[in-house]
């Protein structure tokens, strides 16, 4: 898949990201791919939670600078939709097959042949930690380790199934409307970020209701429909050969399976921290809370944060302690005031690379 004629480059000017968005050929279907950094580097891959693509789902994180100064000075962000996610993206005809999930992480595998990339870490929200962790059970000698935002592990129970059905036949019958569109908010955003103060719209919503907008209904409603048919992967968890850090929202509907999957990935080779105040989407509604986790996941690999970055930690402060130019405050750094729980603690000791 490595020659030109498997892909098409797209240089988008106008994205905040930065970088180059290529449309990956694969034998189930072709990928959106938007690279951003030195693809001399070690590689981060991304796949968001359905209706959701990198921008709607990752902006807040990497737009923050001590995001950028600890992955983007240590990675080249590969950042996956799902298949007619992507800004733009046309009606995927129905004549083209149905993928499963198996279908969809052989896809990561393939994007992976193309860019060359032997070993990657992921990160992942809701269906595509899913889609992750599905990746990672098959091809375990790819994966360095997994970033997990408030997963999935389970087949659905019935209430879930159900749920979806619904979501799926006001996708069929109405496209992205309103009704929908609050289903989809209450499943990536706490009640009071959805409310806020006063009853009013906080930006990340507002960002959130627009992007969902240019979502093509049958696209999303095809995602959704393999996410409803996902397979338990509870049994095959202590496979896993690489380390997992999960980030959980207490306010996510997808909380109790988060923490019976860390559980069953066990306390060797897994970190889990809850999130204060937060729903699913922690990527945008709490994105500072799992800045200092990924960077100690990270030291244990030998990633460090940019030098300028970590400049005040070697006068003996915490290393995640931030320069001027830093976007956390002195007062945020105490885990009450990152708003995060971390469960347990010492699971940082426990995890050895």
């Amino acid at each position: 898949m490595g020659d030109s004629s498997d892909s098409v480059s797209i240089a988008i000017d106008m994205v905040p990201f930065g970088g180059k968005e290529f449309l990956v050929k694969t034998s189930r279907g072709s990928l959106s791919v938007f690279v951003c950094g030195d693809q001399e580097k070690p590689a981060l891959i991304t796949y968001p939670d359905v209706a959701l693509n990198y921008m709607s789902c990752f902006q807040s994180l990497f737009f923050c600078p001590d995001a950028a100064s600890l992955l983007l000075h240590n990675f080249c962000i590969y950042h996956i939709d799902a298949p007619g996610h992507e800004l733009g993206a046309n009606v995927i005809s129905p004549d083209v097959p149905l993928l499963s999930v198996d279908d969809l992480a052989d896809q990561v595998a393939e994007v992976l042949d193309f860019f060359g990339l032997t070993r990657v870490l992921c990160l992942g929200v809701t269906a595509g930690a899913y889609i992750l962790t599905l990746f990672a059970m098959k091809y375990n000698e790819r994966v360095l380790g997994l970033i997990l935002v408030s997963p999935v592990c389970k087949a659905p129970t019935w209430t879930e199934w159900l749920y979806n059905k619904v979501l799926m036949n006001l996708l069929y019958f109405y496209g992205m409307c309103g009704v929908l569109k609050e289903c989809l908010l209450q499943r990536y955003f706490s009640k009071e970020l959805r409310y806020g103060m006063h009853g009013a719209e906080s930006e990340v919503i507002q960002a959130c209701l627009r992007l969902l907008d240019e979502r093509q209904s049958p696209n999303v409603m095809r995602f959704l429909q393999a996410i409803n048919r996902r397979h338990d992967l509870t049994d095959d968890l202590k496979k896993l050969q690489c380390k997992t850090l999960i980030f959980v929202g207490e306010s996510s509907p997808f909380h109790a399976e988060s923490v019976h999957m860390s559980d069953k990935i066990g306390r060797k080779n897994c970190s889990l921290v809850e999130v204060k105040a937060c729903g699913s989407l922690v990527t945008e509604e709490h994105p500072l809370a799992m800045l200092v986790p990924i960077e100690f996941f990270l030291m244990g690999f030998g990633f460090q944060r940019q030098p300028h970055f970590a400049s005040s930690s070697s006068n003996g402060s915490n290393p995640s302690s931030p320069s001027s130019h830093s976007c956390i405050a002195p007062e945020l750094l105490s885990p009450e005031g990152l708003g995060i729980k971390l469960k347990p603690i010492k699971t940082r000791a426990d995890i050895e690379i």
